[in-house]
C-alpha cells in the first residue's frame, strides 16, 4: 500500500466540514463511487445526498471513492496499490457492495477503469461471489443503462429515497447465494438485474428482448412523491471543489416546461416543488456554514416563492447563486437579487437558433422576450451575457442559423449602446452545442446530425461571429458530443467497447468490436421499433409519442 496516497487522502478528509454525523461502522459496508475526480464529484448534490441517505440506515456504513487525480493515478499504478476509500483508506474491493452514482453518460467509460484499479474484473460474468456486489444508480441510468449493463449486478432506476429502503432490506436478508439475492432484488420495483435478460440485434436494431425466468418484462421507474420528506442540501463542505463557496439547496425536481429535447422534464416527471418554508429553513441553516446559497433545480425561476426566499437570504446577509433561470421568468426583482449577490455574468438560454426551431422544441419564448430580458439585464449594468444555443436540431437550415446571428447582433447592439455610457465594454459568450437525442424525450426517435454537416455549421458561425467584436463562440468538441449521443442511444454491446477504450482509444475500440456506431447515433428510429431503453416503464410514454407527432406533423426529422 502506498503511504503517499493514504497521507493525501487523510489531508483531504481533514479539510472537509461534515454537517452530518460521521459513521464509522455498520453491518453492511458500501463504497459509493462517483466516476469522476474528487473536486467534480463533491460538487454533485445527488452524490452527497445518496451518501447521507445510505449512512442514515442503522446497519449501513457508506464510504466514498473517486477516480484518482492524475498524480494519484500514477502513484496507484507504480505502487500497485488497489483503489482505496477516502474515509478509512480501505481497499474498495473489501466492501460488501460497490455502488456507482452516475450523472452523465460521459462517465460510463470510467466504470471499467475504476473496477480495474480496485483489482476487480469489469464484466459481471467474470466476478466471483466472493467479490463485492456491483450496483449503480443516477440520472444517466434513468435514461439508458444498457451501455454499462454488463458491468453491473443490479441497477436502480429512479430516485434513491424511493428505492433504497426496500433494496437495503433485501440486500441484508438471508439468501441462498448471490443468484438468489439478485432474483429477489429483481422482484422489487425500480430494480433492474441485467443478467436476467437476453437481447438479439440486427445491425443497429434491437429485434428481441426476453426476460429470463420470473424477471419482469419492464422496470418501473420510482420517484419520491413528497419531496419535503427528504431534505436535499449540502452535507459535506470542502474547499477542494468547484462550488467551494456555496451551500447547495434543492428547490424542485423536474421541470414543468416540457421542452422536447430535454430529459429533465420527463425522467423526473411529475414536476415537484419543495415548500417555501422548507427551502427557507434549509437556506437559513446553510448560512451558518457558507455566505452564499446555491439554489438548485431544472427550473429555479418557476419555484413559487423564489422572490421571497431570495430576499430573506439577502436580508440575513447572504448571497445567492442559481442553477438556471428562464428568460420569461427573469424580472427586475430577480435581477436585483443577482446583482446584490455579485453576479457579473448572467446566462440566458434561447436554445433554438430561430423562432421556428424554438417553437419546434416547445421552448415557449419569443425573440421579443429574449431581447426584453437582455435589455433588462443590460439596464441594470449587467453587461456580460452568456447565451445557450443548440444547433443541428431536426429540420434546421442555414436560414435558422442566420436568424441566430441576427439575434446575437441585436443583443450586442444593446450592450454596446449601454456600455458607451458606462465607460466599459461587456462580453457576449455564445455557448453552442449540437443536438443530442436523449431517451425519454419526444425527440428520442430522431437522429443526431452527422459530424461533417455539423462541422460546416460551426464554420459558418465562427465566421459570422468573428465579425462581431466582444462576441465569443464557445463549443465542446463535436466528437465528444457524438460519443455522448452514442452512449445515450447505445445498447449493451457497447460494454465491449467501453472495456477497451482506455487501452485502445475510441476509434480502434469501436472498430475492433465491429459496433454499428454511426447508425446508432444518426439514424431515425421507426416509432414501432424496440428501443434499447424501452424496458423502463415511464408514465410519460404516451405523452412522448404524442409530442413527437405534434412537433413534426407531416415533416420527417
Amino acid at each position: 500500500m502506498s503511504w503517499k496516497i493514504v497521507d493525501s487522502y487523510r489531508k483531504r478528509l481533514a479539510d472537509e466540514e461534515w454537517l452530518i454525523p460521521r459513521k464509522k461502522a455498520g453491518r453492511l459496508a458500501i463504497c459509493l463511487i462517483y466516476p469522476e475526480r474528487y473536486h467534480v464529484a463533491m460538487s454533485s448534490l445527488g452524490f452527497t445526498a445518496v451518501h447521507a441517505q445510505l449512512n442514515d440506515f442503522p446497519d449501513v456504513v457508506c464510504e466514498r471513492a473517486f477516480l484518482p487525480e492524475k498524480d494519484e493515478l500514477a502513484e496507484y499504478r507504480s505502487s500497485r496499490t488497489p483503489l482505496l476509500s477516502l474515509e478509512s483508506q480501505r481497499p474498495v474491493a473489501d466492501f460488501d457492495i460497490i455502488a456507482f452514482s452516475v450523472s452523465f453518460e460521459s462517465d460510463y467509460a470510467s466504470i471499467p477503469e475504476i473496477l480495474a484499479l480496485a483489482g476487480l474484473p469489469c464484466f459481471a460474468t467474470e466476478r466471483t461471489t466472493q467479490m463485492p456486489l456491483i450496483m449503480a444508480g443516477g440520472a444517466a441510468l434513468f435514461l439508458n443503462p444498457e451501455p454499462v449493463a454488463e458491468f453491473l449486478d443490479l441497477i436502480c432506476v429512479g430516485e434513491g429515497e424511493a428505492i433504497l429502503p426496500d433494496l437495503l432490506d433485501c440486500l441484508q436478508g438471508e439468501h441462498d447465494g448471490r443468484a438468489a439475492l439478485l432474483r429477489a432484488a429483481a422482484a422489487l420495483p425500480g430494480i433492474y438485474v441485467p443478467s436476467l435478460y437476453r437481447e438479439e440485434y440486427d445491425g443497429a436494431r434491437l429485434v428481441r428482448r426476453e426476460p429470463i425466468g420470473s424477471a419482469p418484462a419492464t422496470i418501473q421507474r420510482l420517484w419520491l412523491q413528497d419531496v419535503d420528506r427528504s431534505v436535499t442540501t449540502s452535507t459535506i463542505l470542502t474547499p477542494h471543489t468547484e462550488f467551494s463557496d456555496l451551500f447547495l439547496v434543492e428547490v424542485s425536481r423536474g421541470c414543468p416546461r416540457g421542452c422536447r429535447f430535454c430529459a429533465a422534464s420527463f425522467i423526473y416527471h411529475p414536476y415537484r416543488q419543495r415548500s417555501r418554508e422548507a427551502v427557507a429553513q434549509a437556506a437559513s441553516a446553510g448560512l451558518a456554514s457558507r455566505g452564499k446559497i446555491g439554489l438548485l433545480g431544472a427550473a429555479v425561476s418557476d419555484f413559487k416563492g423564489i422572490g421571497a426566499v431570495s430576499q430573506a437570504i439577502l436580508a440575513a446577509g447572504g448571497k445567492i447563486s442559481v442553477s438556471s433561470l428562464r428568460i420569461d421568468g427573469l424580472d427586475d426583482e430577480m435581477i436585483a437579487v443577482l446583482k446584490a449577490s455579485g453576479h457579473k455574468t448572467v446566462a440566458l438560454a434561447p436554445e433554438g437558433p430561430s423562432q421556428r426551431l424554438r417553437d419546434l422544441v416547445k421552448k415557449g419564448i419569443s425573440e421579443q422576450q429574449i431581447l426584453a430580458a437582455a435589455e433588462r439585464l443590460i439596464g441594470q449594468d449587467m453587461l456580460n451575457l452568456k447565451l445557450y444555443f443548440i444547433i443541428g436540431l431536426p429540420t434546421e437550415t442555414e436560414a435558422d442559423l442566420q436568424e441566430m446571428v441576427s439575434l446575437v447582433a441585436q443583443i450586442r447592439e444593446r450592450v454596446i449602446a449601454v456600455a458607451k455610457t458606462k465607460g466599459r465594454l461587456g462580453e457576449i459568450v455564445l455557448s453552442v452545442n449540437p443536438f443530442i437525442p436523449k431517451p425519454f424525450t419526444p425527440f428520442q426517435w430522431c437522429g443526431m446530425e452527422p459530424l461533417p454537416s455539423l462541422e460546416r455549421k460551426v464554420q459558418f458561425l465562427r465566421k459570422a461571429c468573428g465579425r462581431m467584436a466582444n462576441v465569443r463562440l464557445q463549443m465542446e468538441p463535436l466528437k465528444e458530443a457524438w460519443r455522448q449521443a452514442l452512449l445515450s442511444r447505445g445498447d449493451r454491446r457497447l460494454a465491449q467497447v467501453l472495456a477497451r477504450v482506455g487501452e485502445l482509444g475510441w476509434r480502434r475500440a469501436l472498430r475492433e468490436a465491429d459496433y454499428p456506431a454511426e447508425a446508432v447515433v444518426t439514424r431515425q428510429i421507426p416509432q414501432d421499433e424496440l428501443l434499447s431503453w424501452g424496458f423502463i416503464a415511464h408514465d410519460t410514454q404516451e405523452m412522448l409519442l404524442k409530442e413527437y407527432k405534434k412537433a413534426f406533423l407531416d415533416l420527417v426529422c
